[in-house]
């Protein structure tokens, strides 16, 4: 059995690559939700600002953002996010929700290109 030799440290990762969507609660505490796994941690107002000042999160609810470049495709009732077809996570949406997604989805695409 081998044993790796270095420590990993969890809040190890990199937001716009591997977060697919996070949500935030009332004290600061952020969820991150990636494909295979969720991760809390605090952030400030500034951390937050910052984060959505860049434009790869658009926000789907008060406390709900998504990352737009991970967007795979959009049902009547849900998103799909992930890297490719065989990574995916399934996120629940109001039709308002999902339009005002789409929207923001084709809007980031034609900055992009």
């Amino acid at each position: 059995m081998r044993v790796a030799d270095q420590t990993h440290n969890l809040y190890d990762f990199e937001v716009e690559r591997d977060i697919l969507f996070f949500k935030v609660n009332r004290h600061g505490l952020v969820s991150f939700h990636g494909v295979n796994y969720n991760l809390k941690k605090p952030m400030t107002r500034e951390q937050l600002a910052a984060l959505m000042k860049e434009g790869t999160f658009a926000a789907v609810a008060s406390d709900c953002y998504v990352n737009l470049k991970k967007v795979l495709s959009m049902n009547d009732d849900c998103v799909c996010l992930g890297a490719d077809a065989t990574e995916t996570k399934k996120l629940p949406l109001s039709k308002r929700q999902l339009q005002g997604l789409k929207s923001r989805v084709v809007a980031s695409h034609r900055i992009s290109s």
